[in-house]
């Protein structure tokens, strides 16, 4: 005899209304979010213990933080075609499977090179959380969508912040592999609850998985971040053989990537989420800005260290303050979106993130450099805060039966933004005699990039009210 089953109601794609039950999915995909925010962060903290406990060289030991942002740029934008498709529920919970099975092989791996394959079998659960997510919570809270996927924005500061300071208490107390292992009871309870609360999206009809244009998109991707990873990681110049090469077939894989969305009955990103009206722009505004703050973030704390001489758990902390501005703002700009508009609070928010990383680039005046550099970083929070919410929403009202596949390349565009300028950034610095007046003078840049975004947010579609 068949186990009784639950009974399961469906959710109407872009339905008007509000569902009863959407608070509590709201909840379970924010912990699902939660949990893949601090897992970028998380495994910073481990690094030189991964390093002594697996014998691993050093740039073996990066790779798995690499190799997490590579396979979140992978995925991101297939998870939400594959929503779409086949259904978010049915997504959502395949990811917390592969999540959670990974974090059990990683804490148990016995050498570097299956760490970093276990991270990157990670990184594709961790990935597809979002776009499901997104899609998921759209689904139940109907007209309200803007102001929940805007909510978003206040979970993954939340994340930064504890991943280095949960990762730092389990490494000195316990070893590195429990850092995984705490993801195993949490992605269980996860799985459950998911199981049980989350509803059925109905797929698209005739769906169909367009594997050419899927892999044509992976190997653009790989292809692409492998070589600009190259640069900091081997200590190359952009002259290096394997860089050229691998931008090359970059190019190549993009073209005919392009070239066979154009003419796919069915393809697996629709042409219009990459050129067409409103679309084109935001790819290159979430490019461009995942460049400046994505860059931005993961350099502070270098930065404080080499230009101040400030201790490394110190300047771990600079982040929490710009964690802090972004959470105090974030709330009260979801709220406002519907009055506002998009570009507005976007154009506030780029101005102030760029004034902030001029401040940080500046030398201290009145106060330590500590205190200087916590104040510039709380600046670039409040910009943050003001202008995610805008920008997360900018382009979902173009397209709401599309919703998981815009959160995927919206991700993907910001995810390879934050690599390149890493990678660029690394490599000059390994270059330059006085790293930290160079790091000074990148921020600047950084800046600079945010002002030569504003031009563009005029050729986003404004929006006012729900959608």
């Amino acid at each position: 005899m068949e186990p009784p089953r639950l009974v399961e109601r469906t959710a109407e794609p872009a339905a008007d209304e509000p569902q009863a039950h959407r608070r509590i999915v709201f909840g379970i995909v924010s912990i699902a979010l939660l949990m893949a925010s601090i897992d970028q962060t998380i495994v910073a903290t481990a690094l030189n213990a991964i390093r002594s406990d697996l014998n691993a060289e050093l740039n073996w030991s990066g790779w798995t933080i690499t190799i997490y942002a590579l396979g979140q740029i992978l995925v991101m934008p297939l998870a939400g075609r594959l929503g779409d498709q086949f259904g978010r529920k049915r997504v959502f919970l395949a990811a917390a499977v592969l999540f959670t099975i990974a974090s059990l092989a990683c804490s148990l791996a016995d050498n570097i090179y299956l760490l970093v394959v276990f991270r990157a079998f990670q990184a594709i659960g961790g990935g597809a959380f979002m776009p499901t997510a997104t899609g998921i919570v759209a689904e139940q809270f109907g007209r309200d969508r803007d102001r929940a996927v805007g909510m978003f924005t206040s979970i993954f500061p939340i994340g930064g912040i504890l991943g280095p300071i949960v990762g730092g208490v389990i490494v000195t107390y316990w070893s590195w592999r429990e850092i995984f292992i705490v993801n195993v009871p949490a992605g269980l309870l996860l799985i459950l609850l998911a199981w049980r609360f989350i509803p059925h999206s109905a797929p698209k009809a005739a769906a169909r998985i367009d594997g050419v244009g899927a892999l044509l998109l992976a190997l653009t991707i790989l292809s692409g971040m492998y070589g600009i990873s190259s640069l900091g990681g081997r200590g190359a110049d952009p002259t290096d053989p394997l860089f050229i090469g691998a931008e090359v077939l970059a190019l190549a894989f993009g073209f005919l990537f392009v070239r066979h969305t154009n003419r796919a009955r069915d393809p697996f990103i629709p042409i219009t989420l990459l050129r067409g009206r409103g679309f084109a722009v935001m790819n290159a505004i979430n490019l461009l800005y995942g460049a400046a703050v994505l860059g931005f973030g993961a350099l502070v704390p270098l930065y404080a260290e080499s230009r101040y001489g400030i201790q490394p758990l110190q300047a771990g902390t600079l982040l929490t303050a710009r964690a802090v501005g972004m959470i105090c703002v974030a709330g009260l700009a979801v709220f406002a979106l519907r009055r506002t508009g998009y570009r507005a609070p976007m154009i506030g928010g780029f101005l102030l993130v760029a004034a902030g990383m001029t401040l940080m680039s500046t030398a201290p005046h009145g106060l330590t450099p500590y205190a200087w550099l916590a104040v510039a970083a709380g600046v670039t929070g409040i910009g943050m805060g003001l202008s995610i919410p805008a920008s997360n929403n900018a382009s979902l009202q173009l397209a709401p039966d599309q919703i998981s596949a815009i959160a995927g390349l919206r991700g993907m565009f910001r995810q390879s933004g934050g690599i390149i300028a890493v990678s660029v950034t690394t490599t000059v610095l390994a270059h330059s005699a006085t790293p930290g007046t160079s790091q000074a003078n990148v921020f600047i840049i950084f800046a600079a990039v945010l002002l030569l975004i504003v031009p563009f947010t005029f050729l986003v579609p404004d929006h006012r009210g729900s959608w």
